[in-house]
């Protein structure tokens, strides 16, 4: 695996690389991951001793998968991240496997099948999310910073709504840094 290791606005030292290399790269085994980006980077706020962040990415056979860490050196931020990529990685693995595994055809016989389903056509695969639970409900239309006020109300990581300024459907949602993003489903001029 080609592994990338870069610092923003900060300086990774030699060893620091050296060890984020040879751990990212022990995580090929999985899926055989083609590449990965190691980011380090450090806060500023004094509120927090978790100073140092390790962001990686890691892409291969069409699977992107991504973790943010931090911690308070970037020795103990990349061993944090590789445990959380592992967990991510074994989940991914499970999923493909199962997902390979519905696929496989099962040879029947001819004359174990009655007539009447022969040449039918194929069966519909197995959907590979299940869902569990639907909700029903009307939009409020309202601002973005409505909604926002409205999700952390609710106590949810997210909240559709209805875009007063641009009349579509919209979403807020909690950023893992604690700020709000919006998703605006207006069409942009142009």
């Amino acid at each position: 695996m080609q592994v990338k290791v870069s610092g923003r606005h900060t300086t990774v030292s030699e060893k620091l690389r050296e060890q984020a290399t040879e751990k990212i790269g022990k995580l090929d085994r999985y899926l055989g991951m083609e590449r990965a980006e190691v980011h380090f980077w450090e806060e500023k706020n004094a509120r927090s001793a978790d100073r140092e962040f390790c962001e990686v990415t890691m892409h291969g056979h069409g699977h992107h998968i991504r973790t943010r860490v931090h911690a308070p050196d970037g020795f103990t931020a990349i061993d944090l991240a590789v445990d959380k990529l592992e967990r991510q990685l074994r989940k991914l693995k499970t999923k493909v496997a199962k997902r390979e595994r519905s696929r496989e055809r099962v040879e029947i016989p001819p004359g174990l099948v009655p007539e009447t389903l022969i040449g039918v056509g194929e069966e519909a695969p197995e959907p590979v999310y299940k869902i569990v639970k639907t909700k029903n409900f009307t939009l409020p239309t309202i601002d973005p910073e409505e909604a926002a006020l409205q999700m952390d109300l609710v106590d949810h990581g997210f909240f559709v709504f209805t875009n007063a300024q641009t009349g579509a459907c919209a979403v807020v949602y909690r950023r893992e840094d604690g700020d709000v993003g919006l998703i605006d489903t207006a069409a942009v001029p142009g």
